[in-house]
Protein backbone atom coordinates (compact mmCIF):
# COMPACT_ATOMS: atom_id res chain seq x y z
CA UNK A 1 0.00 0.00 0.00
CA UNK A 2 1.39 3.55 -0.52
CA UNK A 3 2.08 6.37 1.71
CA UNK A 4 -0.11 8.14 -0.36
CA UNK A 5 -3.29 8.08 2.28
CA UNK A 6 -6.56 8.34 0.80
CA UNK A 7 -10.51 8.43 2.17
CA UNK A 8 -11.24 5.34 1.41
CA UNK A 9 -8.87 2.06 2.60
CA UNK A 10 -10.41 -1.07 1.51
CA UNK A 11 -9.00 -4.72 1.39
CA UNK A 12 -10.71 -6.62 -1.19
CA UNK A 13 -10.81 -10.35 -0.28
CA UNK A 14 -11.20 -13.36 -2.94
CA UNK A 15 -13.74 -16.04 -1.77
CA UNK A 16 -10.96 -18.83 -2.54
CA UNK A 17 -7.66 -19.63 -4.02
CA UNK A 18 -7.05 -22.52 -6.34
CA UNK A 19 -3.85 -24.08 -5.91
CA UNK A 20 -1.07 -23.45 -8.24
CA UNK A 21 -1.68 -27.26 -9.95
CA UNK A 22 -5.33 -26.96 -10.48
CA UNK A 23 -6.43 -26.85 -14.14
CA UNK A 24 -9.44 -25.22 -12.84
CA UNK A 25 -8.07 -21.77 -12.16
CA UNK A 26 -9.56 -19.23 -13.50
CA UNK A 27 -7.17 -15.89 -12.09
CA UNK A 28 -3.71 -15.31 -11.64
CA UNK A 29 -2.31 -15.32 -8.28
CA UNK A 30 0.59 -13.64 -8.51
CA UNK A 31 1.49 -10.66 -10.01
CA UNK A 32 0.12 -6.92 -9.85
CA UNK A 33 -3.09 -6.66 -7.96
CA UNK A 34 -4.89 -5.37 -10.70
CA UNK A 35 -4.46 -8.76 -12.91
CA UNK A 36 -5.76 -10.83 -9.67
CA UNK A 37 -8.98 -8.60 -9.89
CA UNK A 38 -11.56 -10.20 -12.37
CA UNK A 39 -13.15 -7.44 -14.50
CA UNK A 40 -10.63 -5.01 -13.52
CA UNK A 41 -11.19 -2.48 -16.23
CA UNK A 42 -14.85 -2.09 -15.24
CA UNK A 43 -14.14 -1.97 -11.86
CA UNK A 44 -11.14 0.72 -12.10
CA UNK A 45 -12.87 3.79 -11.65
CA UNK A 46 -14.56 2.59 -8.71
CA UNK A 47 -11.10 1.76 -7.03
CA UNK A 48 -9.39 5.52 -8.41
CA UNK A 49 -10.01 7.18 -4.68
CA UNK A 50 -9.53 3.80 -2.66
CA UNK A 51 -6.17 2.93 -1.40
CA UNK A 52 -6.71 -0.45 -2.00
CA UNK A 53 -5.02 -4.14 -1.39
CA UNK A 54 -6.23 -7.64 -2.72
CA UNK A 55 -6.03 -10.66 -1.34
CA UNK A 56 -6.01 -13.77 -3.08
CA UNK A 57 -8.30 -15.93 -0.51
CA UNK A 58 -6.93 -19.41 1.61
CA UNK A 59 -6.42 -22.06 -0.51
CA UNK A 60 -9.59 -24.18 -1.34
CA UNK A 61 -9.44 -27.49 1.01
CA UNK A 62 -12.77 -29.37 -0.84
CA UNK A 63 -10.56 -29.94 -4.02
CA UNK A 64 -8.95 -27.88 -6.76
CA UNK A 65 -12.24 -26.93 -8.23
CA UNK A 66 -14.27 -23.59 -8.24
CA UNK A 67 -16.76 -23.29 -5.25
CA UNK A 68 -20.72 -23.89 -6.49
CA UNK A 69 -22.35 -25.78 -4.07
CA UNK A 70 -22.89 -25.29 -0.18
CA UNK A 71 -20.49 -27.74 1.68
CA UNK A 72 -17.66 -25.87 -0.44
CA UNK A 73 -18.97 -22.45 0.52
CA UNK A 74 -18.98 -23.88 4.00
CA UNK A 75 -15.05 -24.51 3.29
CA UNK A 76 -14.62 -21.22 1.42
CA UNK A 77 -16.12 -19.43 4.55
CA UNK A 78 -13.80 -21.13 7.25
CA UNK A 79 -10.74 -20.27 5.07
CA UNK A 80 -11.96 -16.42 4.68
CA UNK A 81 -12.32 -15.37 8.40
CA UNK A 82 -8.81 -15.40 9.76
CA UNK A 83 -7.93 -13.22 6.44
CA UNK A 84 -10.61 -10.96 7.71
CA UNK A 85 -9.62 -11.18 11.39
CA UNK A 86 -5.72 -9.94 10.06
CA UNK A 87 -7.02 -7.47 8.12
CA UNK A 88 -8.90 -5.65 10.65
CA UNK A 89 -6.34 -6.15 13.63
CA UNK A 90 -2.87 -5.06 11.47
CA UNK A 91 -5.27 -1.01 11.69
CA UNK A 92 -4.54 -0.44 8.01
CA UNK A 93 -8.08 -0.81 6.17
CA UNK A 94 -11.24 1.18 7.19
CA UNK A 95 -13.34 -1.08 4.82
CA UNK A 96 -13.31 -4.72 3.98
CA UNK A 97 -14.88 -5.60 0.52
CA UNK A 98 -15.86 -9.45 0.25
CA UNK A 99 -15.50 -10.98 -3.40
CA UNK A 100 -17.75 -13.54 -4.87
CA UNK A 101 -21.03 -13.33 -5.52
CA UNK A 102 -22.34 -16.61 -3.10
CA UNK A 103 -20.51 -14.29 -0.50
CA UNK A 104 -19.06 -16.99 2.11
CA UNK A 105 -18.39 -16.16 5.63
CA UNK A 106 -20.03 -12.54 5.54
CA UNK A 107 -22.18 -12.66 8.66
CA UNK A 108 -19.24 -14.00 10.07
CA UNK A 109 -16.83 -11.59 9.03
CA UNK A 110 -19.23 -8.49 10.04
CA UNK A 111 -19.04 -10.16 13.50
CA UNK A 112 -15.66 -9.43 13.44
CA UNK A 113 -14.80 -6.38 11.71
CA UNK A 114 -17.91 -5.29 14.30
CA UNK A 115 -15.13 -5.06 17.05
CA UNK A 116 -13.24 -3.35 15.37
CA UNK A 117 -15.36 -0.66 14.02
CA UNK A 118 -14.97 -1.68 10.14
CA UNK A 119 -17.78 -2.06 8.04
CA UNK A 120 -18.15 -5.10 5.43
CA UNK A 121 -19.35 -5.71 2.39
CA UNK A 122 -20.03 -8.43 -0.12
CA UNK A 123 -21.78 -8.98 -3.42
CA UNK A 124 -25.04 -10.73 -2.59
CA UNK A 125 -25.84 -8.46 -0.06
CA UNK A 126 -24.97 -5.00 -1.53
CA UNK A 127 -26.53 -5.85 -5.20
CA UNK A 128 -29.91 -6.83 -3.55
CA UNK A 129 -29.92 -3.59 -1.21
CA UNK A 130 -28.82 -1.16 -4.54
CA UNK A 131 -31.80 -3.04 -6.66
CA UNK A 132 -34.52 -2.44 -4.22
CA UNK A 133 -33.83 1.29 -4.20
CA UNK A 134 -34.14 1.10 -7.93
CA UNK A 135 -37.20 -0.91 -8.59
CA UNK A 136 -39.71 -2.90 -6.49
CA UNK A 137 -38.19 -6.54 -7.79
CA UNK A 138 -35.26 -7.53 -9.08
CA UNK A 139 -34.38 -10.41 -10.47
CA UNK A 140 -30.66 -12.34 -10.41
CA UNK A 141 -28.84 -14.37 -13.29
CA UNK A 142 -27.20 -16.85 -12.28
CA UNK A 143 -25.05 -19.89 -14.14
CA UNK A 144 -26.41 -22.93 -12.31
CA UNK A 145 -28.27 -25.11 -10.51
CA UNK A 146 -26.43 -25.78 -7.11
CA UNK A 147 -25.10 -22.51 -7.25
CA UNK A 148 -28.49 -20.62 -7.65
CA UNK A 149 -30.16 -23.25 -5.33
CA UNK A 150 -27.55 -21.72 -3.09
CA UNK A 151 -28.12 -18.00 -4.04
CA UNK A 152 -31.68 -18.40 -2.93
CA UNK A 153 -30.76 -18.87 0.59
CA UNK A 154 -29.30 -15.45 0.57
CA UNK A 155 -32.30 -14.18 -0.77
CA UNK A 156 -34.11 -15.18 1.87
CA UNK A 157 -31.47 -14.95 4.66
CA UNK A 158 -31.08 -11.16 3.50
CA UNK A 159 -34.99 -11.02 3.58
CA UNK A 160 -35.64 -10.10 0.13
CA UNK A 161 -37.55 -12.89 -0.67
CA UNK A 162 -40.32 -10.34 -1.32
CA UNK A 163 -38.43 -8.44 -3.52
CA UNK A 164 -36.85 -10.98 -6.09
CA UNK A 165 -38.82 -11.54 -8.43
CA UNK A 166 -36.82 -14.75 -9.72
CA UNK A 167 -33.75 -16.66 -10.13
CA UNK A 168 -33.13 -17.23 -13.67
CA UNK A 169 -30.43 -20.30 -14.36
CA UNK A 170 -28.38 -20.42 -17.43
CA UNK A 171 -27.23 -23.72 -16.06
CA UNK A 172 -23.53 -23.21 -17.47
CA UNK A 173 -21.78 -24.71 -14.53
CA UNK A 174 -18.21 -24.05 -13.69
CA UNK A 175 -15.87 -27.33 -15.10
CA UNK A 176 -14.77 -29.53 -12.42
CA UNK A 177 -13.39 -33.11 -12.22
CA UNK A 178 -15.64 -35.75 -14.45
CA UNK A 179 -17.58 -32.86 -16.22
CA UNK A 180 -16.67 -31.61 -19.91
CA UNK A 181 -18.51 -28.01 -19.12
CA UNK A 182 -18.55 -25.49 -21.21
CA UNK A 183 -15.08 -22.82 -20.57
CA UNK A 184 -16.82 -20.07 -18.96
CA UNK A 185 -13.53 -18.00 -19.18
CA UNK A 186 -13.58 -17.94 -23.30
CA UNK A 187 -17.03 -16.97 -23.29
CA UNK A 188 -16.16 -13.55 -21.76
CA UNK A 189 -13.00 -13.81 -24.62
CA UNK A 190 -15.43 -13.85 -27.21
CA UNK A 191 -17.74 -10.84 -26.21
CA UNK A 192 -14.40 -8.64 -26.13
CA UNK A 193 -13.80 -10.28 -29.79
CA UNK A 194 -17.38 -9.24 -30.61
CA UNK A 195 -18.04 -12.96 -31.82
CA UNK A 196 -20.76 -14.60 -30.06
CA UNK A 197 -21.04 -15.57 -26.49
CA UNK A 198 -23.20 -18.47 -25.74
CA UNK A 199 -23.59 -17.25 -22.33
CA UNK A 200 -24.20 -13.88 -23.39
CA UNK A 201 -27.16 -15.21 -25.22
CA UNK A 202 -28.44 -17.28 -22.73
CA UNK A 203 -28.37 -14.46 -20.27
CA UNK A 204 -30.31 -12.15 -22.76
CA UNK A 205 -32.85 -14.83 -23.17
CA UNK A 206 -33.21 -14.90 -19.40
CA UNK A 207 -33.09 -11.64 -18.53
CA UNK A 208 -35.53 -10.53 -20.68
CA UNK A 209 -37.98 -13.40 -19.16
CA UNK A 210 -37.39 -12.15 -15.83
CA UNK A 211 -38.28 -8.57 -17.33
CA UNK A 212 -41.93 -9.59 -19.34
CA UNK A 213 -42.79 -12.91 -16.89
CA UNK A 214 -41.54 -12.50 -13.45
CA UNK A 215 -42.20 -8.84 -13.25
CA UNK A 216 -38.34 -7.81 -12.35
CA UNK A 217 -37.87 -4.09 -12.45
CA UNK A 218 -33.61 -4.38 -12.00
CA UNK A 219 -31.69 -7.25 -12.90
CA UNK A 220 -28.49 -8.74 -10.93
CA UNK A 221 -26.13 -11.25 -11.22
CA UNK A 222 -25.24 -14.13 -8.81
CA UNK A 223 -22.21 -15.88 -9.26
CA UNK A 224 -18.89 -13.34 -9.37
CA UNK A 225 -18.59 -15.48 -12.95
CA UNK A 226 -21.24 -13.61 -14.56
CA UNK A 227 -20.53 -9.71 -13.19
CA UNK A 228 -18.21 -9.43 -16.71
CA UNK A 229 -21.89 -9.85 -18.60
CA UNK A 230 -23.11 -6.63 -17.01
CA UNK A 231 -21.59 -3.83 -19.80
CA UNK A 232 -23.01 -6.16 -22.46
CA UNK A 233 -26.71 -6.97 -20.87
CA UNK A 234 -26.88 -3.88 -20.04
CA UNK A 235 -26.42 -2.59 -24.04
CA UNK A 236 -28.35 -5.41 -25.18
CA UNK A 237 -31.27 -4.80 -23.10
CA UNK A 238 -30.99 -0.75 -23.41
CA UNK A 239 -31.23 -1.72 -27.56
CA UNK A 240 -34.18 -3.45 -27.16
CA UNK A 241 -36.10 -1.01 -25.03
CA UNK A 242 -35.93 -1.99 -21.50
CA UNK A 243 -34.87 1.13 -20.00
CA UNK A 244 -33.96 -0.81 -16.37
CA UNK A 245 -30.79 -1.18 -14.04
CA UNK A 246 -28.22 -3.84 -14.92
CA UNK A 247 -26.15 -4.09 -11.59
CA UNK A 248 -23.04 -6.46 -10.68
CA UNK A 249 -21.42 -7.31 -7.18
CA UNK A 250 -18.04 -6.05 -7.06
CA UNK A 251 -19.10 -2.45 -8.15
CA UNK A 252 -21.77 -2.51 -5.57
CA UNK A 253 -20.00 -3.63 -2.46
CA UNK A 254 -17.65 -0.87 -3.31
CA UNK A 255 -20.06 1.88 -3.25
CA UNK A 256 -21.82 0.67 -0.64
CA UNK A 257 -18.60 0.28 1.63
CA UNK A 258 -17.67 3.71 0.80
CA UNK A 259 -21.65 4.56 1.60
CA UNK A 260 -20.61 3.37 5.27
CA UNK A 261 -16.83 5.17 5.89
CA UNK A 262 -19.14 8.56 4.76
CA UNK A 263 -21.74 7.88 7.14
CA UNK A 264 -19.22 6.45 9.45
CA UNK A 265 -21.53 3.73 10.33
CA UNK A 266 -20.83 -0.30 10.44
CA UNK A 267 -23.01 -3.09 12.02
CA UNK A 268 -25.48 -2.56 14.70
CA UNK A 269 -23.89 -4.09 18.09
CA UNK A 270 -27.46 -5.87 18.88
CA UNK A 271 -27.43 -7.30 15.63
CA UNK A 272 -23.27 -8.66 16.12
CA UNK A 273 -23.19 -8.72 20.01
CA UNK A 274 -19.27 -8.50 21.68
CA UNK A 275 -18.52 -11.17 24.29
CA UNK A 276 -20.06 -9.34 27.04
CA UNK A 277 -22.04 -6.38 26.35
CA UNK A 278 -23.16 -3.69 28.18
CA UNK A 279 -26.90 -3.88 26.98
CA UNK A 280 -28.93 -6.65 26.02
CA UNK A 281 -31.97 -7.60 25.83
CA UNK A 282 -34.23 -10.39 27.17
CA UNK A 283 -36.45 -10.76 24.31
CA UNK A 284 -35.15 -11.24 20.67
CA UNK A 285 -38.13 -12.09 18.22
CA UNK A 286 -41.06 -11.53 17.49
Amino acid sequence: MSSDVKKYRFILIQAFQLPASSPYRHRPTEGPKEKGLQNYDQVAPFLADVEWDLHPGALTTYGDWQVENREEFACAAAGRLPIVREACKSGKYNGVVLLGGGEPGFHESREIARAYDIPVTSCAHSQMHIATTLGNKFSVIDMAENHSSYYLDLVIQHRFDRHCASIRNLQLPHPRPGYDDLHLAEQKQKALRGEKSEMLEAAVTEAVAALEEDGAEVITFGCSATFWMQPYLEKRLHDMGWDVPVLEGYRCALGLAKLMVDLDLTASGLLYPGDRPVKWRRRKYP
